[in-house]
């Protein structure tokens, strides 16, 4: 097992002490760290950046041919993590003799230690392991002003600001993983990407706040009757038909290729999406109809066509109540 230590949360210091332990190659673009691993111990990437209120984020897409051991250890604060797994699964003890609690694909977790004791983290030997973590400070630099948002979070956890270790393990939760996608998505660059991600950080960080108060007032625990397999199967489903809308797709096709009941379906659609799998598949063809609108000389009718409508005022109905105009008002405003 390979150890590696991270002694502050500094998202800078972070990334070189990564970068001393995995002998990668390490960029950084306008506040953000890119770690690029290729070797025969590991093989990946490693992504974070820091954003204001002392909140930042880590993000791994790693293989290691070796099992690894990450201590975080605490120097000066006791920061609170929010990991979700998106892949494969990890560990995470309070010191190195501490209970591991093991946390899924799709799962998110919430966790913070007192003084005394560091967060480890362990990943599995050759497995695809994507793990986003988002860090927040709960150091008070300037008390006399109103409190910060990474103030507001301490005191959510802490009561009467007493720190002790705090493990929380929530439920299987898709929606988080979507919101993950597009925090990778971003392509733009410059200052204009780092405000964009910290938007979404800041809305995955309020899902899995959200996510601990619903589990704790008994919202949604044992209300999600999926297994991990049926949630697998469902976000596949969803991807396929996000890739070609335009398909004839039905619920006895999809509950065919899926392997999943209607019923099934339509809880993953719901619980996933708030929508059901028709609306799903309405809401994927009115944005290829919009990308569509920006990308290519076809007109309103042939659009209609290629995304599987067969009714241009059905069509007309519900991109209006979407984009707010009419198909055609949308094209000319854009072609101006």
């Amino acid at each position: 097992m390979k150890i590696v230590t991270i002694h502050t949360e500094q998202i800078q210091t972070v990334f070189d002490e990564l970068n001393d332990n995995f002998d990668g190659k390490i960029a950084f673009d306008f506040d953000e760290y890119t770690l690029e691993i290729n070797n025969s111990f590991a093989k990946g990437t490693i992504t974070g950046a820091s954003f204001s209120d002392n909140i930042s984020y880590v993000q791994f897409d790693m293989t290691f041919s070796t099992a690894v051991r990450m201590d975080f250890l605490n120097v000066l604060s006791t920061p609170v993590y929010f990991a979700y797994c998106s892949k494969g699964s990890l560990s995470h003890s309070f010191g190195i003799n501490g209970e591991e609690r093991k946390f899924k694909t799709f799962q998110t977790a919430i966790l913070t230690s007192d003084k005394d004791q560091d967060n480890v983290l362990f990943f599995e030997k050759d497995v695809n392991t994507k793990l986003t973590l988002i860090i927040v400070g709960t150091q008070t630099e300037q008390p006399y002003l109103m409190p910060s948002l990474n103030q507001k979070v301490k005191e959510t956890f802490f009561e009467n600001n007493a720190t002790e270790n705090f493990f929380y393990m929530g439920s299987y939760n898709l929606k988080i993983a979507e919101k993950i996608e597009q925090l990778n998505a971003v392509t733009q660059t410059g200052i204009v990407r780092n405000l964009l991600k910290e938007g979404i950080l800041k809305i995955i960080l309020a899902m899995e706040i959200q996510q601990h108060s619903d589990d704790l007032n008994a919202f949604t625990k044992d209300v999600n009757g999926l297994t991990l397999k049926e949630m697998e199967e469902i976000k596949e489903l969803s991807e396929f038909i996000k890739s070609s809308p335009e398909e004839a797709f039905t619920i006895k096709s999809l509950s065919k290729k899926s392997g999943l009941s209607p019923s099934k379906l339509q809880e993953g659609f719901k619980m996933i999406h708030d929508r059901t799998v028709n609306d799903y598949i309405t809401h994927m063809r009115v944005l290829k109809a919009e990308i569509l609108m920006r990308t290519s000389d076809l007109n309103i009718s042939e659009i209609v066509y290629c995304i599987g409508f067969t009714s241009r005022s059905y069509f007309s109905k519900i991109f209006k109540q979407k984009f707010n105009c009419s198909p055609k008002e949308y094209k000319f405003n854009i072609s101006c």
